[in-house]
């Protein structure tokens, strides 16, 4: 005696088994049962974004929508969260964005004050380097009683 669970279970197997004609299960294609070690996130481009709001938005007839979001594989929350962004703006802003680390504006002047300083610094040592040379030959001048030592400059100058 069968109980009212394995009945409906013969049925359940007998009607899959019938919708499909004889030998239809072997050309069925075998789904891959590999699974990516680690799943990518998809990504998905300014005017894609924009382009599935347009479509989403002229369809008028009930289940239009479900429909578009099943043959693009995307949530209805994909659509909420892309309408919010263009309204704020920010679809816009991502068009013109490349990815990744964007350039500093102010690395150029900051690189160019370096650079400033570094030779402000190099200058600094070279005219204390020449004062102390005109300290010498003004003390050696006086020792040794040459002109010029009182201080009188160079007209060469």
């Amino acid at each position: 005696m069968t109980t009212g669970a394995e009945a409906a279970g013969d049925k359940g197997s007998a009607r899959r088994g019938a919708s499909l004609p004889a030998g239809a299960a072997s050309l069925m294609p075998v789904p891959d049962p590999e699974v990516a070690a680690k799943p990518t996130r998809r990504r998905f481009t300014a005017e894609y974004k924009l382009r599935v709001l347009r479509e989403a938005e002229s369809k008028n007839e009930p289940g239009a929508i479900g429909a578009l979001l099943r043959r693009e594989g995307l949530y209805s929350t994909h659509l909420s969260a892309w309408r919010r962004l263009r309204d704020g703006g920010a679809l816009e802003a991502m068009r013109r964005r490349r990815r990744g680390r964007q350039p500093d504006p102010s690395h150029g002047w900051r690189q160019r004050i370096a650079e400033l300083e570094s030779e402000k610094e190099r200058l600094q040592e070279r005219l204390r380097q020449a004062e102390a040379i005109i300290t010498a030959q003004k003390k050696l001048s006086e020792i040794l009683g040459l002109p010029g030592a009182t201080g009188a400059r160079h007209e060469n100058t």
